[in-house]
């Protein structure tokens, strides 16, 4: 059976920020890719050594930071790494990763102000992925995943 990486938090794990998960899926939904595919949890963030809650962070000027100004890139580019050597290892072509994230966002992220307002983009570990071949998916995209 295929592998598929998803995000921690889009399965109930309270990784993001706010110590809260953005769960998405439905049972249903987590019943079907379950059939389909063998489910590997990931939080980048996390793997990249930050702690559940955190301060909110957003990509900007080739960087990572958090609100308050601190510069997290080394932790982003961490489980950024971490995430495509679990690919590697495990043999997973795929990933269903939490949009608008800093580290999982597929097609667009915050701008780094901190104010709302997306901008084209892609996290640190998606774009990793993207860049090694892994296929990306974000949660709007769960239905192509069943297909």
């Amino acid at each position: 059976m295929e592998k598929l990486l998803v995000s921690a938090c889009l399965l109930g794990v309270a990784s993001r920020y706010d110590g809260k998960s953005k769960k998405v899926l439905s049972e249903n939904e987590m019943a079907r890719l379950a059939e389909k595919y063998d489910i590997v949890p990931f939080c980048p963030e996390i793997y990249g050594g930050l702690p559940t809650p955190r301060v909110p962070s957003e990509r900007r000027d080739g960087g990572v930071y958090m609100k308050n100004g601190e510069c997290v890139t080394e932790n982003y580019n961490k489980g950024a790494a971490e995430a495509l050597h679990i690919c590697r290892l495990l043999g997973i072509g795929r990933a269903l990763l939490k949009e608008r994230s800093p580290a999982c966002g597929k097609d667009r992220i915050y701008d780094g102000s901190f104010s709302g307002v997306l901008v084209p983009g892609a996290g640190v570990a998606a774009e990793l992925l993207m860049k090694n071949g892994i296929s990306v998916y974000g949660e709007s995209d769960i239905a192509e995943l069943l297909k």
